[in-house]
């Protein structure tokens, strides 16, 4: 049995294909599995994005070349990819044009997952050690638990905010999920 990746480059690569399952499963799917592979996608992309923000992209700023630039580039589309991300939470799946929101969030997404790894991965990769990297990694598996399950797009755009605000945000999450799995199950 193959020992699981941990250093933050593995980690992240390893969300981005878990991501792209999941915006092929939407495409595919239909009624309650879109549903359900949409909510999925929700969290994993909210925890995946402030994460890197709070992780990757302060070490990209400080040890990269030009970092400051890379990082507000990628950080752009991240928030590009929350404002999509709401507008699709406040449709209903299934109305005359979430799909083609749908396919511009996809467009965005897999953009900006290209994007990071063929410049950001590559370029962070060179300038630290293969130590540092690991421990990036075990930090950023902590930031994922702490952080929401929802984008918050007018939540300050610094790590340092978006740390003293993700675990508050994540209790909102929480309780939002959990009366929405309510409320569709008694629809049921």
């Amino acid at each position: 049995m193959a020992e699981k990746a941990t250093d933050i480059i593995s980690l992240l690569l390893e969300d981005h294909q878990e991501v792209r399952q999941l915006l092929t499963k939407i495409g595919q799917a239909g009624g309650e599995a879109k549903r359900e592979a949409f909510h999925e996608l929700v969290a994993e992309l909210a925890r995946h994005e402030t994460a890197e923000e709070e992780v990757l992209y302060p070490s990209v700023r400080r040890l990269v070349d030009g970092g400051d630039d890379l990082a507000d580039a990628r950080t752009k589309e991240e928030h590009e990819g929350e404002r999509l991300l709401t507008d699709l939470e406040k449709r209903e799946i299934g109305s005359p044009d979430w799909d083609s929101v749908f396919s511009e969030l996809q467009r965005a997404v897999l953009a900006h997952a290209e994007a990071e790894e063929t410049t950001v991965f590559p370029k962070i990769r060179e300038v630290t050690s293969a130590e540092n990297l690991e421990r990036m990694g075990k930090v950023l598996e902590l930031a994922k638990k702490m952080a929401p399950t929802h984008p918050h797009p007018n939540v300050p755009t610094s790590a340092t905010a978006r740390a003293m605000t993700g675990p508050l945000a994540k209790v909102i999450d929480l309780t939002r999920d959990a009366i929405r799995d309510a409320m569709e199950k008694v629809g049921s």
